[in-house]
């Protein structure tokens, strides 16, 4: 259910990057919707387009007109997930951010959840798909479902921190925690979850919350050759970084 414009400023901004999801773009705000129903929370999704020639803007700038919880940043001349993330965080006045997906694979409903872990004190809610209650059958084909958990493995190891799925790119956070660390980012990766828990406090404070990653709506995966080049660049990055805070404490 879509709801006429307001003006009450968003508790949550869930930052949701894209690139050719024309066909997603209502069926996720109108989940959203739905998943926050019956709460009195104010949030707001902020789509994050990198200029898709499917007009994907164009489909989520009607919708915005109508509903003012939906806004739209369509970038020119800039690509990559890190940095969309990134952009539509630091547009955002709220106190907590979200990242999810365009696709439809990750599940919505537990943003509520999410939120209450986070105005209880939590600094990080993961949404995992490697914790008991979870599920990866989303992922498409063995080869995929195997590269995720090798790279959880390998992102646990050098991340230094608890969590069962930091290769995720479904979470919500303290936005002022998450600020700070962003002038540090790689603005060419692909899993800024990961980047934030290598580079955060070690007091930093996670909760998980299990979810299924469903089939994706609509569409083609973005997975690509580049895609995996770059977090294994990503990874070793982060490993030297690691590695260098480590020795200039001894």
């Amino acid at each position: 259910m879509r709801f006429p414009l307001a003006n009450s400023p968003a508790l949550i901004s869930i930052i949701v990057p894209v690139y050719n999801e024309a066909q997603n773009v209502s069926k996720v705000f109108d989940s959203l919707c739905r998943a926050w129903e019956g709460r009195d929370d104010e949030w707001e999704m902020i789509l994050v387009d990198d200029n898709s020639p499917d007009g994907t803007s164009s489909v989520a700038r009607k919708i915005a007109q109508e509903d003012s919880r939906l806004r739209v940043i369509r970038r020119i001349g800039r690509r990559g997930l890190t940095s969309a993330v990134i952009e539509g965080i630091l547009s955002s006045s709220s106190h907590f951010v979200a990242v999810m997906d365009g696709d439809g694979q990750h599940d919505e409903t537990i943003l509520p959840r999410m939120l209450d872990a986070l105005v209880d004190g939590t600094d990080l809610v993961v949404g995992t798909r490697y914790a008991k209650g979870g599920d990866a059958s989303g992922l498409s084909g063995k080869y995929r479902e195997w590269l995720s958990k090798l790279g959880t493995k390998v992102a646990q190891k050098v991340s230094g921190k608890k969590c069962s799925d930091p290769m995720s790119g479904f979470f919500a956070v303290k936005r002022d925690l998450i600020e700070e660390i962003l002038p540090s980012m790689r603005t060419k990766g692909f899993k800024i979850l990961f980047e934030f828990l290598a580079k955060s406090s070690d007091t930093l404070s996670i909760r998980e919350v299990p979810f299924v990653f469903k089939d994706r709506l609509a569409g083609e995966s973005k997975l690509s050759f580049g895609v995996i080049q770059e977090a294994i660049i990503q990874t070793f990055v982060l490993l030297f970084n690691r590695v260098k805070r480590h020795r200039n404490k001894l």
